[in-house]
């Protein structure tokens, strides 16, 4: 399983949110590229990069921040926040990333995800999944769709993306725990390549995620308090990750 530390952009600096509040900000860089070469020295194999500026704008605040981040470190880096169009997910690949993640516009512009697909290929689009009470959060988490979780789910397999980032709100910023129930239930049998955000705050956590298949785990607050040592977490956690096991395929 990969241990991806998150680097959540605000205004320029690198910042934490509790339970996705943008009034409930911790700041704990002003530069945000030098944490992410911070993370890759320690050995991180991936870094995941979040415009929060662009997830409530609807379009990229911080994308010379990204790019910066991507020319800095040797590992793969992954981006979301306030790509909603092909012209915005092309051009955070320009910027260098490995992986564009999509959310808002999953629910709001379904047809788009097909169009990022054809266009930058299937391995290169993440789907992220924002949860709160069982529903799918848009723009930034400040607006809460009418769509359910499960049903997201499959509408975004049918399109053949396979690799969903899944965040429960409720546990996001709080070093509380991640919500297993929750994953299991949603994802278990489902054979998708999952990655794990919210409330994940001990190696204890990170290990159990790791058994139940989980593909990566990406820790933001728990990495800057200290909560949980990330250099050991790199170094005892990491390893070749499965997927929930199903039929021994994935779609």
């Amino acid at each position: 399983m990969e241990v991806i530390p998150a680097i959540d952009i605000r205004d320029g600096r690198c910042v934490q949110l509790y339970q996705g509040d943008y009034e409930r900000e911790t700041v704990f860089s002003d530069n945000p590229v030098d944490m992410a070469v911070h993370w890759a020295e320690l050995g991180a194999s991936r870094i995941h990069v979040v415009d929060l500026d662009a997830a409530r704008s609807g379009k990229p605040e911080n994308l010379p921040l990204v790019r910066q981040i991507a020319s800095a470190v040797r590992v793969p880096v992954q981006t979301g926040g306030g790509i909603r169009d092909l012209k915005a997910a092309r051009a955070a690949v320009d910027a260098g990333v490995d992986r564009v993640v999509i959310g808002t516009a999953v629910v709001e512009d379904p047809d788009l995800l097909a169009s990022v697909c054809a266009d930058l290929g299937v391995d290169r689009v993440v789907v992220s999944l924002d949860a709160r009470d069982g529903y799918v959060a848009t723009r930034g988490w400040t607006r809460t769709s009418r769509s359910p979780v499960a049903e997201v789910i499959a509408q975004v397999r049918a399109t053949g993306v396979s690799r969903i980032v899944y965040t429960d709100i409720s546990r996001d910023g709080t070093l509380t725990e991640p919500n297993f129930a929750a994953i299991e239930a949603l994802f278990g049998s489902d054979g998708v390549s999952l990655l794990v955000a919210g409330g994940i705050t001990s190696i204890e956590h990170l290990t159990t995620l790791s058994r139940m298949g989980v593909e990566g785990a990406i820790v933001g607050t728990a990495a800057y308090t200290g909560d949980i040592d990330m250099a050991e977490a790199f170094r005892t956690v990491c390893a070749p990750s499965s997927t929930f096991p199903d039929s021994g395929t994935r779609d």
